[in-house]
């Protein structure tokens, strides 16, 4: 996907999210993330709003934490959370393609990074928002889904600090059912996973289904939709993938 294609998911996800918010009200349980209430979730998405647009906007060139959450809730804190995310969007919009700043998973460039990451980080706290005022969920198109598994799985999980191990040599195949080609090999051990975009060899463990359907489930927001094999890797990735803020 182009950077532009990112900017305009991220500008729709996020009026999304902020109208499901509002519908929902800021003390609506939020279901896919049991800890939270819907506050919890805008004071949270608008904060990361406003931490990544620091980066480009200032050119930090090394990691700087977070943002204090703010202290407000009801109608003020919607318009806190719009006006961080529309600041993100015009940063995103409006500055130099060759910026440079800080950025934590390999990407073409500083600004390809953070539209990408920025476009994935709303869109899956508005199908949170979505959750929580109930309803159907808006789609996700497939292609937008396929570059969001490869990110989670090609990017996010090979990091070192993955929980996502196993004792022994175990392998997990993911499969767009929708999409020719879109299939992951994840190699699972003591170490950090090990991910290549193929699928050769066999597996212990295949989950699959439509990419739009897959992408929330491997960001532990619904059910995998089917899972051929033995199941306790599809339960291990549920239980230690989590992607956590700190």
């Amino acid at each position: 996907m182009q950077t532009t294609a990112y900017v305009e998911t991220l500008d729709r996800e996020g009026a999304l999210l902020a109208a499901a918010a509002e519908a929902a009200g800021g003390d609506a349980e939020v279901p896919t993330c049991p800890a939270w209430r819907v506050r919890d979730l805008l004071r949270h998405t608008g904060m990361v709003h406003r931490w990544a647009t620091a980066f480009v906007a200032e050119g930090h060139t090394g990691p700087r934490p977070g943002g204090p959450l703010p202290d407000l809730d009801g109608a003020p804190l919607l318009a806190w959370f719009r006006e961080g995310h529309g600041r993100l969007v015009d940063t995103l919009a409006g500055v130099s393609p060759d910026v440079r700043c800080w950025h934590f998973l390999p990407a073409p460039s500083p600004l390809a990074f953070w539209a990408r990451r920025q476009a994935h980080e709303t869109t899956v706290h508005r199908l949170d928002a979505e959750a929580a005022a109930g309803g159907v969920p808006t789609g996700i198109g497939s292609d937008f889904a396929v570059d969001g598994i490869d990110e989670l799985l090609c990017a996010f999980h090979t990091r070192p600090k993955s929980a996502v191990r196993t004792d022994g040599p175990r392998t997990l195949r993911v499969r767009a059912t929708d999409v020719p080609d879109a299939v992951w090999t994840v190699r699972l051990s003591a170490q950090p996973p090990v991910t290549e975009r193929d699928g050769t060899g066999g597996a212990d463990c295949e989950v699959a289904g439509p990419a739009a359907v897959l992408y929330p489930a491997l960001w532990n927001r619904r059910a995998f939709p089917t899972v051929h094999g033995d199941a306790s890797l599809a339960a291990l990735w549920r239980e230690r993938s989590g992607v956590t803020w700190r």
